[in-house]
């Protein structure tokens, strides 16, 4: 058993709690589990993008949104030229959305990849010095005019590159998140029964399932190394689960599947290799909510929002759908 302590808005919700959860060795976790490697079946070529058209662009629609903290949403949102990309109404996007040369040992042929990075995660120019996000998102089902139903087994992949580590912000933090959104089916009660509670799942939920990186910095006691380390969102009872240790940076291969069981699968390797079931992290049925739809995926850069210290640079490349259409 291993204990993190998981601060910030969003790691922990609102509030920053203790959690005992056990840590699985990296690929060594009861793989039978692996059900669907992400980048199974048919790419998705309407909710994908390979940033590798020199014009690509976001265009920003300043002051961003920060609805989660003081309700203002500021419209027009942000989005890009593709009009596949959109910033958040929620929390607004990244300060810094910017089409880059890819890094090196990146995707073969790979000319383009994306730049994600924030100073102001908060409410624009007013420092809170507490964790904060901002994010960009893909609207699967606005791409596709349509959400794609888990029994066409969706998955979604991305290429991450992680900088030294050295070069992050030195918070030991949440500092990025890959995430999706997905309906699910949730118990409700219905009526007691003399010994017993019935339950029905009657009641649509939306859930945000989500692998986070979490930077371990050396200037802290705890830690003798800089590090990282994989968050994931979440299991059965909605808690945060910490997974495989990173002690490798540059690029990395991350992955989120969904079966007609209606659980979620993670996956992550460094490199650029196609995941395989040697990479499979964990699995989980999220707040006990069969996932019966997916809808987007989107991203989150965090910083500690003191209005000096910039968000470590993220970039990311030739983010993917794909699906099992059934007749």
């Amino acid at each position: 058993m291993n204990t993190v302590r998981a601060c910030g808005s969003f790691a922990m919700a609102a509030t920053c709690r203790l959690l005992v959860i056990t840590v699985f060795v990296f690929g060594g976790w009861d793989n039978a589990w692996a059900q669907l490697v992400p980048g199974t079946g048919q790419r998705v070529e309407g909710a994908s993008d390979d940033f590798e058209d020199p014009k690509w662009e976001f265009i920003h629609n300043f002051p961003k949104s920060s609805r989660n903290l003081d309700t203002q949403e500021r419209l027009p949102l942000g989005n890009s030229r593709n009009e596949l990309w959109y910033e958040s109404a929620k929390r607004g996007q990244p300060d810094v959305i910017a089409r880059v040369t890819t890094p090196k040992g990146g995707l073969p042929d790979s000319k383009g990849a994306l730049l994600l990075r924030s100073l102001h995660t908060g409410v624009p120019r007013i420092p809170s010095t507490d964790s904060q996000q901002d994010d960009l998102l893909v609207d699967v089902s606005l791409a596709i005019d349509g959400y794609i139903p888990t029994s066409w087994l969706p998955s979604v992949v991305v290429r991450v590159y992680l900088p030294p580590f050295k070069e992050w912000e030195n918070a030991t933090d949440t500092s990025f998140g890959f995430r999706t959104q997905v309906v699910g089916s949730a118990w409700t009660k219905r009526h007691r029964k003399r010994f017993s509670l019935a339950r029905k799942r009657t009641k649509m939920e939306t859930y945000w399932p989500g692998m986070f990186i979490q930077f371990n910095s050396k200037d802290q006691p705890e830690h003798d190394a800089d590090s990282a380390v994989f968050i994931i969102r979440a299991d059965e009872l909605g808690r945060d689960v910490l997974g495989p240790v990173i002690t490798q940076t540059g690029w990395w291969t991350l992955g989120m599947s969904f079966t007609s069981d209606g659980r979620v699968h993670y996956y992550a390797s460094p490199g650029i290799d196609d995941l395989t079931s040697k990479d499979h992290i964990m699995s989980f049925l999220p707040y006990d909510s069969p996932a019966e739809q997916f809808d987007s995926y989107f991203f989150n850069v965090c910083n500690q929002n003191d209005g000096k210290q910039w968000s470590t640079n993220w970039v990311i490349d030739d983010p993917s759908v794909y699906w099992t259409p059934r007749e």
